[in-house]
């Protein structure tokens, strides 16, 4: 009987959390989830292609190794430059890595996959708190909430994450890159956030530039939620992104770390924050 009882224990330790898309949706709708028709769930577990996630869910990965699992899940290739630039001190100093975001998904787990086994797994993101429902990656994450307020401990959390022991990292834009007018394709403004943060708790900043590309169709969408004033559907295609990225060639470019003593009152911190972002697309 014991050991019965011992091998049902080992068994729900490895029960793992999968992604019930029709569960989150009735989660966030509350009392309006029941107006919600069951083909549109079926739609967005499509969309989101959600066997073939919970497929490497099952793995029951987590941290880093989650994100080095989806790396190769996808069999996706990564060119790392610049590694020569990490800091040497970076077990006894922390430090905010900032990045371009072109992607919205691959290119988030990719840095959390490099940055993590260089710096023994001390990394965190602030993320779209939608990634706390992938288990493995969740104990990375510091949530933030892009569908509505935030909650009254989002401050402490980041500071919590800036005080910490963790390397944090950063995409400044808050959403991946969009094609500009002039055809190319770039962050929106970065907001200033990561500089008052790495000021405050006296992190250098890392620049990093991850070059890669979304579809033609999500740049549409994107560009017609923009003109019609629509709420940001495009952040629903970045699943089928992350799906359509499988067997593609990456480029991770590190610059050298930027002092935070830097960024004096010689400019306002939105100028710094610009000054940053021209500096990661010129690397």
């Amino acid at each position: 009987m014991l050991e019965t009882e011992q091998q049902a224990k080992s068994a729900d330790a490895r029960v793992v959390n999968t992604i019930d898309i029709g569960a989150i949706v009735r989660a966030r709708a509350k009392d309006k989830a029941r107006f919600i028709p069951r083909f549109l769930i079926k739609g967005l577990e499509r969309l989101i292609h959600q066997d073939f996630i919970n497929e490497y869910l099952r793995q029951n990965r987590e941290g880093v190794d989650f994100c080095r699992g989806v790396v190769e899940y996808l069999r996706v290739d990564v060119e790392v430059q610049g590694l020569e630039n990490l800091p040497e001190d970076a077990e006894t100093r922390r430090y905010t890595f900032v990045s371009n975001h072109p992607l919205g998904a691959i290119d988030g787990v990719t840095l959390g996959w490099v940055i993590g086994s260089r710096f023994d797994g001390r990394v965190k993101y602030l993320v779209n708190d939608l990634l706390m429902n992938l288990r493995g990656l969740a104990p990375l994450c510091v949530p933030v909430n892009k569908l509505g307020r935030q909650g009254h401990d989002f401050t402490r959390r980041v500071d919590e994450a800036f005080g910490g022991n963790c390397h944090v990292i950063m995409f400044p834009a808050g959403l991946c890159s969009r094609r500009q007018p002039d055809g190319s394709i770039r962050d929106l403004t970065w907001h200033k956030g990561f500089l008052k943060k790495s000021i405050q708790f006296e992190r250098d900043i890392v620049p990093v530039h991850f070059i890669g590309y979304n579809s033609p169709r999500f740049y549409r969408v994107a560009s017609w939620c923009k003109k019609l004033h629509l709420p940001n559907l495009a952040m629903a295609l970045l699943p089928d992104e992350m799906y359509r990225s499988q067997g593609k060639r990456y480029i991770v470019k590190f610059g050298k770390p930027i002092p935070h003593a830097m960024f004096d009152r010689s400019r306002s911190l939105q100028q710094w924050a610009q000054w940053v972002q021209d500096r990661v697309y010129e690397l």
